[in-house]
């Protein structure tokens, strides 16, 4: 007794310390993100001469954040958390200057190469949520989990007003049009890189790796491969349900978002001075807001109303997203808002209830692999979506874009259908089982 209470109590008093220099890292690095986010797309539309060049900005970004995920996350599975996360955004910090590289030099491919590794931000912050869940309780991971999800808003949402102040100062300084934006993320990085390093201790995953030998002093399995970890996930209904939700949502999200900022500045970006693009950076931040702001009610909703309602809430608010703002015309600043902000709730619900059930899914040992592997295939989708918007919407407009993005909600309804079918037929067969799980979350 007097173990577990000493075990608890470190637990404890390591995770308040870890939340705030997760949320702190992952603040400051959204700010350069969404910098990426609004200004990538136009950039290689700039370069390109191709509005279906635009597509492949972000999804060199995404692409980047998908794949550096499984390397990162073998990282921290094997030093910690804190090494992983600041090899992160180190990774980012050298994409950063070579996107402005290839500005200066109006080379399409080196601007390719420097949005793939400046993905590595997005696959850093994405990971310190489940940084986030190693040591926190099971009734409140999905709180924990959100409420570094939710720090994301602070930079978030500025990011995308400074792409505009961004792009003016790297003018005044000498650098190419658009490309002098990514100073301010360059950065932004540098500094999440050195918090991590100085401040993130003791290493989240390292402690509770330490403290859970002492409950269960059994010695650790081998380490796990990739595929090995995603069909552990894959094995039990709730981690399928879970990964099925954040690659369906995160695809969904980017889908519609990365054109979004193509839709809005067609044919006007070099008319009105600048205007445009301030107007863009505005509704990006709407739903930068949506994504992020009321992840904490989500986590509150997942561990009270379950995990599977909130999969399903968030599979609803992608569809009306679809219908809102694939239906807007260019100049519908506000309709557009309004349907990006729903998206990055639905995106939200997915993330949040979906990584939570990918953790639970798996054994200490096995987590940080299979979380890698689930951010593979999110960023994977979001890459293939991304890829396909730019000719959807070169041949049939955003709407078209909008339909194709709805469309992926399908599989996500039948693997839930499946989900609760088989929690239905666990309860039928043992009441006792299924009362015990329901004081679970779920």
């Amino acid at each position: 007794m007097t173990g577990n209470l000493s075990t608890a109590v470190q637990r404890a008093d390591a995770q308040r310390r870890t939340l705030p220099v997760l949320s702190a890292g992952v603040a400051l690095g959204g700010l350069g993100v969404t910098v990426g986010i609004t200004v990538g797309g136009l950039l290689a539309r700039e370069v390109a001469g191709s509005d279906a060049a635009a597509g492949l900005g972000q999804t060199a970004s995404v692409l980047g954040a998908a794949v550096i995920a499984v390397p990162l996350a073998r990282v921290s599975d094997r030093s910690g958390r804190r090494t992983g996360l600041a090899l992160g955004y180190g990774i980012a910090l050298v994409g950063g200057l070579v996107v402005i590289g290839a500005a200066a030099l109006s080379s399409l491919l080196l601007l390719m190469v420097g949005l793939f590794f400046f993905g590595a931000a997005t696959a850093s912050g994405l990971q310190a949520r489940y940084a986030a869940a190693d040591l926190a309780r099971p009734e409140h991971r999905g709180r924990a989990l959100a409420l570094v999800v939710w720090a994301t808003t602070i930079g978030s949402v500025l990011g995308p007003n400074l792409a505009g102040p961004g792009d003016d100062l790297g003018r005044a300084l000498g650098l190419p049009s658009l490309g002098g934006a990514f100073v301010l993320p360059a950065v932004a990085f540098a500094v999440v890189v050195v918090g991590m390093l100085l401040l993130l201790r003791p290493d989240p995953l390292l402690l509770a790796r330490r403290l859970a030998a002492v409950d269960d002093p059994a010695p650790p399995g081998p380490r796990a491969g990739t595929r090995t970890a995603l069909a552990a996930v894959w094995a039990t209904p709730g981690g399928r349900l879970g990964l099925t939700a954040v690659v369906v949502a995160h695809a969904v999200m980017v889908g519609l978002m990365v054109m979004t900022p193509v839709h809005m500045g067609a044919g006007h970006l070099h008319d009105d001075g600048g205007t445009t693009l301030r107007v863009i950076g505005l509704v990006i931040s709407v739903h930068v807001a949506g994504m992020y702001l009321f992840s904490p009610v989500v986590g509150w909703l997942a561990d009270r109303a379950g995990r599977s309602a909130t999969v399903a809430l968030g599979g609803g608010l992608l569809l009306v997203a679809a219908l809102v703002a694939g239906t807007a015309p260019p100049g519908a600043a506000v309709q557009l808002g309004i349907g990006l902000f729903l998206l990055g709730l639905g995106w939200s619900c997915g993330l949040v209830a979906g990584s939570t059930m990918v953790t639970e899914a798996v054994s200490t040992d096995v987590r940080p692999t299979a979380q890698g592997a689930t951010d593979l295939l999110m960023g994977l989708g979001g890459a293939v979506a991304g890829a396909v918007g730019g000719p959807l919407l070169a041949f049939g407009g955003f709407g078209l874009v909008a339909a194709a993005a709805a469309l992926l909600v399908v599989p996500l309804a039948v693997v839930w259908g499946g989900a609760r079918r088989a929690s239905a037929s666990a309860a039928a067969e043992s009441p006792d089982v299924a009362e015990s799980a329901q004081r679970r979350p779920r």
